[in-house]
């Protein structure tokens, strides 16, 4: 066997030793120092999903809330998912369907609240009975199994007539009520 013949055999193991390599030397660089022990105190992600789409069902097996997101990120050391560009949808039988979008969310560690910040914009769509509303705020705490959502930042709500400004508000879609906190104001639009 000559020696270019043997290196032919041993070529295809290169990579691998540079894949054995590359890996020694990352595992080196996420180590802790010595004399600072880690304690699990660090914040990494153990899961991340990019466009991801969910769907939790009511007990007639009917679609009750949807949620996607851009991204999605879940750290272990406080239970806490982050999203990026979150998109919520609330379903209710005999109701319009309610859409929110924010720039980024975080979901509790149970999973039972969510907390959406940035650019915040919720949609109830219009049925027979109310127009189609608009909310922008920059922070909405939002309870779905409560049909809950909640501020205390700026918010603007518009429908076909009204433009009303305010700071805070308590949206309970179960009881259909939307509850404007403090320094209300309202332009109304006559109709043509």
């Amino acid at each position: 066997m000559t020696m270019v013949s043997r290196a032919r055999h041993w070529l295809p193991l290169l990579p691998l030793l540079g894949l054995l390599g590359v890996t020694y030397w990352l595992s080196q660089q996420v180590r802790p120092e010595d004399g600072k022990p880690d304690n699990g105190k660090r914040h990494d992600p153990d899961a991340i999903m990019e466009n991801f789409s969910a769907v939790r069902l009511n007990e007639q097996g009917m679609p009750r809330f949807i949620m996607s997101a851009k991204k999605m990120q879940h750290y272990p050391d406080d239970d806490s998912t982050l999203l990026e560009v979150p998109r919520l949808t609330a379903l209710s039988a005999g109701h319009p369907a309610i859409h929110l979008i924010a720039k980024r969310g975080i979901v509790s560690s149970k999973g039972d609240e969510i907390y959406l910040h940035d650019d915040v914009e919720v949609l109830r769509e219009a049925d027979v009975q109310q127009s189609e509303l608009t909310l922008h705020t920059e922070f909405l705490h939002v309870v779905p199994d409560r049909d809950w959502a909640e501020t205390d930042h700026a918010v603007t709500v518009v429908n076909a007539r009204n433009t009303m400004h305010a700071v805070g508000l308590e949206m309970d879609n179960k009881a259909r009520t939307l509850k404007l906190l403090s320094q209300v104001r309202s332009e109304h639009a006559k109709a043509n």
